[in-house]
């Protein structure tokens, strides 16, 4: 489909939370297949018209080792994403630097064990390894078209969990969260049990429509709104205003959805506002979370939609929002 004219065209930009993946077809697989590496992220990059400076790849379960002990082998995916941002480093593909910095995985559950798989991590990538992301988002209704895993529960509140990042903090790196709203309160506990640690909530803690609230919006938006508030109170979180195009009720969408700029700024505007009313600026960032959002729209109109909220906001602000905070979480040099 043909992308809008980018607004705010020369604004820089960091996409602090893009994926990189190829998905092969398998079964009961949340994804439908895909492919979307070094190439497809730069042609969608150059459709959009926006200038996106640098991205910061998320982990996505991508290229993990067959091989060798469970808890090493999201080291893989460390290896594949830093190969990348090596390509972007080169020049020959542009200005963005791709994957300029990696957040990848490791089972905070090991407590001090995960030290060994961190280290692993950081040999590989050196400054561009700046933290991890665990599945942590879980959902009595499921998510993405699956059953609901019953060890998916509570995993924020495992003491083992909370063990696992005080050794992250003490290796001066941070954890990105994607939990639903319902789990935000425990998000909260971590956030105050390890207050060293710089944890980045991910999709705005993604309101749910499903499980027991049946698709009434009004009380988890209500719901969703107190647990902001709470969380916001730990300074030591961060949040990313994105993930809102995410569908959770099937598998991820393999092309863009038609939503236009105008129709998301006005869906997501409301969050995006409780979100800055409780952080502020100066802790939080757009971001794209690509492929997945291309349920909604394309990237173009997803930053657009987010250049449209941010219309009339300050300057410093605008900056923070799409570049500042992002460069001073993950120690990207402007």
């Amino acid at each position: 489909m043909s992308e809008e004219p980018a607004l705010d065209p020369e604004r820089p930009i960091i996409d602090p939370h893009l994926h990189l993946w190829e998905i092969r077809r398998a079964p009961d697989a949340p994804q439908e297949p895909q492919r979307f590496l070094l190439d497809e992220l730069l042609a969608t990059v150059a459709a959009s018209g926006h200038t996106i400076t640098h991205t910061v790849f998320v982990e996505s379960h991508q290229m993990y080792r067959a091989d060798g002990p469970a808890e090493i082998a999201p080291i893989g995916e460390t290896e594949f994403a830093n190969g990348i941002a090596a390509m972007g480093a080169s020049g020959q593909y542009g200005p963005c630097r791709v994957a300029h910095r990696i957040v990848g995985s490791a089972d905070l559950r090991l407590g001090v064990g995960v030290t060994a798989v961190l280290r692993a991590h950081v040999a590989r990538a050196g400054e561009r390894f700046r933290g991890i992301r665990m599945a942590t988002a879980w959902s009595a209704a499921g998510l993405f078209g699956l059953p609901p895993d019953p060890s998916g529960a509570g995993i924020l509140a495992d003491p083992a969990f909370v063990e696992g990042a005080r050794v992250l903090a003490a290796m001066d790196l941070s954890l990105d969260v994607w939990c639903l709203h319902s789990q935000l309160g425990e998000l909260t506990a971590l956030a105050g049990a390890v207050p060293e640690l710089t944890i980045v909530l991910d999709h705005i803690g993604s309101p749910e429509a499903g499980g027991r609230w049946g698709g009434d919006e009004p009380p988890v938006r209500a719901e969703w709104e107190r647990g902001i508030a709470e969380l916001a109170r730990c300074a030591n979180v961060r949040v990313k205003l994105g993930g809102m195009g995410m569908n959770f009720s099937g598998p991820l969408a393999s092309v863009p959805g038609p939503g236009t700029s105008e129709q998301l700024a006005g869906r997501w505007r409301p969050y995006v506002e409780t979100c800055l009313a409780a952080f502020g600026a100066e802790r939080a960032m757009f971001e794209s979370n690509f492929p997945p959002d291309q349920a909604a729209a394309t990237y173009g109109a997803t930053w657009n939609a987010f250049k449209r909220i941010a219309r009339d906001y300050a300057p410093a602000d605008k900056d923070r929002l799409f570049r500042g905070t992002a460069a001073e979480v993950y120690r990207i040099a402007l």
